[in-house]
């Protein structure tokens, strides 16, 4: 599939929608994980788990600095929480991956609110036209 992010992230939206009203909240991040990459990949979306990044700083490599724990179509980024709120250090976390791999859009999807609206944060690096 060759969609663009917009359409990439409305796709996304609305697995994670379905998900959460199918499934409420309570599951582990792994669970959601799993399933939402699924039905994503049902949807036509090439996708990577649990991909590792490196971290490079400095002339130093860390092959693994972290490890996203959705990346569609190597465009987009999609991280899993399962907490009852989230915090402002998980907007900030997603912002450093999206900057550490070049990327201009990731969401944050949390499944353990009690509605799904409340749980998604979309986090632009700059420019989205990239």
């Amino acid at each position: 599939m060759q969609a663009g992010l917009e359409d990439l992230a409305s796709i996304v939206i609305d697995c994670g929608y379905r998900l959460h009203r199918d499934l409420g909240p309570g599951l582990l991040e792994s669970a959601y994980e799993a399933i939402m990459a699924d039905q994503l990949v049902r949807r036509g979306v090439r996708l990577e788990r649990q991909k590792p990044i490196p971290i490079r700083y400095d002339g130093l490599e860390l092959t693994e600095g972290f490890r996203a724990d959705l990346l569609l179509e190597g465009r987009l980024l999609v991280e899993f929480k399962s907490v009852e709120r989230l915090s402002p250090l998980h907007s900030k976390q997603v912002l450093t991956y999206l900057r550490l791999l070049h990327l201009p859009l990731g969401l944050l999807i949390n499944f353990g609110g009690a509605t799904f609206k409340e749980g998604v944060r979309r986090i632009a690096n700059g420019d989205l036209r990239r």
